[in-house]
């Protein structure tokens, strides 16, 4: 089980960020999630909306390149350990975490992970075998 995640590249310039955002806003989509890393020429937008096809296309309308990557949304405790369980687990499996990032969670002592793992297959047989929970999109989009 995955959840859907949209890449947006972005030349590192002044105001490119906000025209993204206000392209989404303006089609009523809402970022439920997002990770940016950058490079001296351009960055790498990762995100977690309520509605990714929309997204896609509005963004490509407008010349942004997108692209779609299934990650994985595990469910996890909010305390102190509750993402050092999943790594150990990893770790041990031998399963490289490419990047992570943190889902907002409005259920009080719950957090969502978002994971890529190499190779994704083994991630999600490790986090299914631990008996996690792994949110599908639509369960992201809703929370």
């Amino acid at each position: 089980m995955m959840a859907e995640q949209i890449s947006v590249f972005l030349e590192n310039k002044a105001g490119r960020l906000a025209e993204m955002a206000r392209i989404l806003a303006d089609a009523s989509i809402n970022i439920r999630a997002l990770s940016l890393a950058d490079t001296s020429d351009f960055g790498v937008l990762r995100l977690i909306v309520n509605d990714p096809e929309k997204a896609r296309t509005v963004l490509k309308d407008n010349g942004f390149t997108v692209r779609r990557t299934e990650v994985a949304a595990v469910e996890l405790e909010d305390r102190p350990g509750g993402l050092l369980a999943v790594l150990d687990l990893m770790d041990d499996a031998g399963v490289n975490i490419e990047y992570m990032y943190a889902y907002a969670s409005p259920r009080g002592g719950r957090a969502v992970m978002i994971f890529r793992f190499d190779p994704m297959e083994k991630g999600l047989e490790v986090i299914e075998k631990a008996g996690l929970p792994l949110m599908e999109g639509t369960d992201l989009q809703a929370w």
